[in-house]
């Protein structure tokens, strides 16, 4: 068995166990469903880049805009604008605005792009709707938003058989491959994959160009 079966293996027993794992992943009570070792490289990606604006697609619970505030508390700057097609409780902090609607919308994008300032430090991060061709448009709209140097992360690429849920259809993954192909603008970053687990295999797209 090789390295990399063993942590498919791992991949598949922790994904499978959600409601023990990644379904009961709270910070500060309020749940946030990704493996705790993808927060870490948040973190470190964080201070990294040091951003202005965070902007993330697909809030759910408030869980993952909550740690992002946290870690921009901590350094001193920053905010998190996340959307969201469903309004619902969810924890206030002086550095999270919450937009409703689709985050493909020309409303919603134009929101977004107009609390940008020329100079600002963008972090993109997409965790909404799986399907690939929403992926594929948020990439599309988004990516331009993003600072050089810093990120445009697409969650969940671990889904289709990469290495869990194989019945999905295309989704994450298969949207940043094709993406990839035509945009030299963005590469992969997988020294954000050190940790061998992660939802986000082949989703770190640091943009250096």
């Amino acid at each position: 068995m090789t390295i990399q079966d063993t942590v498919d293996k791992f991949h598949d027993l922790y994904y499978n166990s959600e409601k023990q794992t990644w379904m009961n992943t709270y910070w500060f009570g309020i749940p946030v469903q990704k493996i705790p070792l993808d927060l870490w490289i948040y973190q470190e990606i964080i201070f990294e880049v040091k951003p202005d604006i965070i902007i993330e697609t697909g809030t759910l619970n408030g869980g993952s805009a909550l740690f992002m505030a946290s870690m921009c508390d901590l350094m001193g700057k920053g905010i998190i604008v996340t959307i969201d097609i469903n309004q619902m409780p969810r924890p206030f902090h002086n550095r999270i605005y919450y937009l409703f609607g689709s985050s493909t919308s020309d409303g919603i994008f134009t929101l977004v792009k107009d609390s940008i300032q020329p100079n600002d430090k963008v972090l993109v991060i997409l965790d909404s709707d799986h399907s690939k061709d929403h992926v594929l448009k948020e990439i599309s709209l988004y990516n331009q938003l993003v600072s050089i140097g810093s990120y445009l992360i697409v969650e969940d690429t671990n889904i289709n058989g990469h290495p869990v849920y194989p019945d999905f259809g295309p989704g994450p993954m298969e949207a940043v491959e094709e993406f990839l192909k035509t945009d030299t603008s963005f590469i992969a970053d997988h020294t954000k994959e050190k940790f061998f687990i992660t939802q986000n295999s082949n989703g770190y797209l640091k943009r250096v160009s």
